[in-house]
């Protein structure tokens, strides 16, 4: 792609839980997201990740589809109830197979494959017994994360722990938005830590198996301030703290912020645990950053916080963010392009040498299949121009992007919309299980062809 090194990484990514389907098939134990959906009034449309799309079955077409696309990359997932049906004790051979096969297929095809050992689907088992505000479910991914990088290890060379840890810690138990659905205010803070923590293990561990470059990925936030005026100046510092710097710094600089924790009136309980913080920070070999959008905020209308902090969807308690007149994806996210610069740079302040990918970014706009067959999705097509633009002057200002990954191959299971969300650059008839490359993934075809991808 014009004006890219020659060796950045382009690639689409993907979910277990939201495209393979067979979620009793060769072995797989139950996950916090099967438990979740299959919860009456947890998913908007009624459905499940039973099915999906298949992905388990018909990986070869859409490692082809890949391939068809130019893409040298794929972010997947690895199930952790496939691999230890109940969360730990004895591997399921059956388990691994099949990421052994679909690592084998991208490799015949040219495709990197990136594996994600963590994206939210929690052997239930481990959430019975507390899930992520049990300290003892970090020791027990350190463990999975070592088995499976020791079994795939000379097929799959870049490992990312987890993904989205704000999504796992707050959303599944703060809002209960998402899987497991809990509603504990500030206690998520503690299931943050210990994803945190679980991190921290699995890259010590990991570094004791085969070679490889591993990383996490983080979900970071371009944050702006409505005004200059203090309560709104107030407001971006708190919704920078609980998005961005209460993962970040730990990871990157091995220490909690203080404001943060304040905030949320855990200071004492994150003292007590002061020693993981070198667990937290092993030195990683890359960060993983998901971008879609930009929070801009104000203070409360009186402008006066209300201590202690509450855990909540938009960050924190008393924050109001402000339409700014942006255009939206159906998500109803404002598109800001140039954030994407932003949370680049967010890394970049704290460990100015880490390369960083781009592993998420994408939209979601009403797909419609025209009456000859084509999906002419236009709107995400110009979605992905803008933020390529934005991602190439990132490069061309020095900051150490080295790689972007569209979200998503295909259509799939939106966590809590279900199926009434498509991010895909390939739409999926969930009927059929046909796939029709979108108007956005022709264009990333016609870009990534060989002549164009050097600048």
């Amino acid at each position: 792609m014009e004006g890219f090194p020659s060796d950045f990484v382009w690639g689409t990514a993907t979910a277990a839980y939201q495209i393979e389907g067979a979620v009793d098939e060769d072995g797989r134990g139950p996950s916090i997201w099967d438990t979740f959906s299959q919860t009456p009034g947890k998913i908007s449309d009624g459905s499940t990740g039973d099915v999906a799309d298949d992905h388990y079955h018909r990986y070869p077409e859409d490692v082809a589809i890949m391939a068809g696309l130019g893409m040298n990359a794929y972010r997947f997932s690895i199930a952790w109830p496939r691999i230890f049906p109940t969360g730990s004790g004895q591997i399921n051979p059956l388990g691994l197979a099949v990421y052994r096969r679909l690592a084998e297929a991208c490799l015949e095809r040219g495709i990197t494959p990136y594996a994600t050992l963590y994206h939210w689907d929690l052997p239930q088992p481990l959430e019975d017994a507390g899930g992520w505000l049990n300290p003892d479910t970090a020791e027990r991914f350190r463990d999975y994360a070592a088995a499976t990088q020791q079994e795939l290890g000379d097929l799959i060379s870049h490992w990312i722990t987890l993904n989205e840890p704000w999504c796992s810690a707050f959303l599944g138990y703060a809002t209960g938005a998402h899987a497991p659905g809990k509603t504990v205010g500030a206690e998520a803070m503690q299931a943050a830590h210990h994803l945190l923590r679980g991190h921290g293990l699995a890259i010590q561990a990991m570094r004791e198996g085969p070679a490889g470059t591993l990383g996490v990925t983080l979900n970071l936030s371009s944050v702006r301030a409505a005004s200059d005026s203090g309560p709104d100046q107030e407001a971006a510092r708190r919704m920078d703290g609980l998005a961005n710097r209460l993962f970040l710094d730990p990871v990157l600089l091995g220490r909690y912020p203080d404001d943060v924790l304040a905030n949320a009136g855990v200071t004492d309980w994150f003292e007590q645990r002061s020693a993981d913080l070198e667990v937290i920070a092993t030195p990683i070999d890359f960060i993983g950053v998901n971008y879609y959008t930009r929070q801009t905020v104000a203070g409360p209308t009186d402008g006066v916080f209300h201590p202690p902090t509450i855990i909540g969807f938009e960050g924190t308690q008393d924050i109001r963010v402000i339409d700014t007149g942006a255009p939206r994806t159906q998500m109803n996210w404002e598109i800001h392009p140039d954030g994407l610069i932003d949370v680049i740079r967010l890394v970049s302040d704290r460990a100015p040498e880490l390369p960083v990918y781009i592993t998420e970014n994408g939209a979601a706009y009403p797909d419609e299949v025209t009456a000859d067959g084509r999906v002419e999705d236009e709107d995400r097509r110009y979605f992905f121009e803008l933020h390529l633009v934005a991602a190439r002057q990132a490069i061309e200002s020095g900051l150490p992007l080295r790689g972007y990954f569209a979200w998503s191959l295909l259509d799939n299971f939106e966590w809590a919309f279900g199926y009434s969300r498509r991010f895909g650059i390939v739409y999926v008839d969930y009927q059929t299980q046909q796939r029709i490359v979108k108007r956005s993934g022709r264009w990333f075809r016609e870009q990534l062809q060989p002549g164009n991808k050097r600048g």
